[in-house]
């Protein structure tokens, strides 16, 4: 494939388009506000109560693609090569604002997969950017609706690919239950009053910011497992983070929202390890 000036020019337009604006502030300031550095620091899949235009939903099948990327990522939690929270992260937070927001769901998932692949020793990105380039050009040649015919340079059985601690010791057991029994006492019951802490979520949460600091009602206690902010990364450099219990919070939707219309009984529920909840 063959680029002018004009194809380089036009590709780095539409790269300037699609990057962030910062209409009110210059590059890399020397001085920022506690409120911008927080807003910075803001996990770019945290997006619940952000302003955003409207999308018209649409019902459709998977297409071939997604149904691969699916399986692929399946296999890879399957052989113990990464964990739940640690494909969120890649394939969320690790992008960046911009391809979070712009790329197709599982277009993140695939993406999520090459990092881990990378991250881990187990491909090159010298090799990946090859066969990326490589498959680029037979795709050119596709009819319209046409897939593409795998072409493996090698087919091996994984048998010499390290797994990680979790997989070793949850075979036969399942996830949350290989945790059971190993979180101190529950602190809090069904029923109990809690407040969602309002503290600085960095890198990777699963708490929301739209709940931070919102008074609930336990609804039920849930499970035993380590947190998302520990399970999203190396689990064994970690040192097996430890497990803590997990609970389901009901909030009022009027304690959620201030411009909040709907009927004043309307609840939502939403999960938190106990590390983010206090007692009232």
């Amino acid at each position: 494939m063959t680029t002018s000036a004009r194809d380089r020019a036009d590709r780095l337009d539409l790269v300037n388009r699609l990057r962030s604006a910062f209409q009110d502030l210059p590059d890399a300031p020397y001085e920022l506000s506690n409120d911008r550095i927080e807003a910075y620091l803001k996990t770019s899949h945290d997006v619940g109560g952000m302003r955003d235009a409207p999308i018209e939903f649409i019902e459709k099948e998977g297409e071939h693609w997604e149904h691969n990327t699916y399986v692929m990522a399946e296999v890879l939690g399957l052989r113990g090569i990464w964990l739940s929270e640690e494909r969120r992260r890649l394939h969320n937070v690790d992008l960046g604002n911009t391809m979070y927001l712009g790329l197709p769901y599982y277009g993140r998932w695939l993406l999520g997969v090459t990092r881990v692949l990378i991250d881990k020793h187990l491909v090159s990105l010298t090799e990946l950017t090859a066969r990326y380039n490589e498959v680029k050009a037979r795709v050119a040649d596709l009819a319209p609706h046409e897939l593409l015919e795998p072409q493996p340079r090698g087919i091996a059985d994984g048998a010499d690919v390290p797994r990680n601690e979790h997989h070793v010791h949850a075979v036969g057991k399942g996830d949350p239950q290989v945790y059971a029994g190993q979180a101190p006492p529950a602190e809090f019951a069904v029923g109990d009053a809690v407040r969602v802490r309002d503290v600085q979520a960095l890198f990777y949460t699963r708490t929301q910011e739209f709940v931070r600091g919102a008074v609930g009602e336990i609804a039920t206690v849930a499970y035993e497992a380590p947190a998302a902010e520990d399970e999203a990364f190396d689990y064994e450099a970690l040192g097996s983070p430890r497990p803590e219990w997990f609970y389901i919070v009901r909030f009022k939707m009027t304690e959620l929202w201030p411009d909040y219309t709907g009927e004043a009984t309307d609840t939502l529920q939403t999960e938190f390890p106990e590390r983010w909840i206090q007692a009232v």
